[in-house]
């Protein structure tokens, strides 16, 4: 009787989800049951596979990870889901546990802090690093301590996410083609952005994303 936890991974670069799936693999308790690329791929393996634990970056084609969080716990999932991601957790971690994530850990750890995080969610705990714990803590509900609204926090998860590729100098074109959607979709959060942070222009708009993603290397 094979007792291993199952785990599945998402994420949209094959060489990731292969050398993700070796560390996983190598471990004598646990093995990786399904993979995909996309959100609705995701939900299919989810569903078809009932894995012990989900595994899940942030980029994604289309509608995202965070998206994949929120419609897996609206179709009634209690799966453990473990966002593994390029993006840094002071950005993403409060989004994620908000959307229903069990943890977050970035892409820069070492294998064996991904492990480490990987085991702490499969045994009913939630992981996140030392330094982001009290910040997530202090702004969740019930703890007496309530966070500023920022500009920043009107914005939805994928104008964020927009916001911060222009922020890395990638033009519309190459914002849409790393997300894989249509150069008017992004036109389009670009201009909730713009409208949402009341900058005048685009230049205002490219001049603060490089500013704060600088600001946050």
């Amino acid at each position: 009787m094979n007792s291993k936890q199952r785990v599945v991974v998402v994420d949209d670069h094959p060489l990731f989800r292969d050398r993700l799936a070796q560390i996983i693999n190598n471990e004598l308790d646990m093995e990786v049951s399904g993979e995909a690329e996309s959100v609705q791929a995701a939900l299919e393996v989810i569903q078809n596979t009932t894995p012990d634990l989900v595994i899940v970056d942030i980029s994604l084609p289309g509608t995202g990870g965070l998206e994949l969080i929120k419609q897996s716990r609206a179709l009634g999932s209690k799966t453990p889901i473990l966002v593994l991601s390029m993006h840094d957790e002071n950005l993403y971690a409060e989004r994620a546990f908000r959307a229903g994530a069990n943890g977050y850990i970035t892409k820069r750890q070492p294998a064996e802090e991904v492990v480490t995080a990987i085991r702490r969610v499969l045994g009913g705990d939630v992981y996140l690093s030392e330094k982001m714990t009290a910040g997530v803590l202090r702004s969740l509900p019930g703890t007496g301590i309530k966070n500023i609204p920022k500009p920043i926090d009107r914005l939805t998860d994928r104008e964020l996410e927009v916001l911060e590729l222009i922020g890395r100098g990638q033009t519309t074109r190459e914002v849409a083609s790393t997300l894989q959607l249509g150069v008017a979709t992004i036109d389009t959060y670009r201009a909730r952005i713009k409208e949402k942070m009341n900058f005048r222009n685009a230049v205002e708009l490219q001049h603060f994303a490089i500013r704060w993603h600088r600001e946050r290397e």
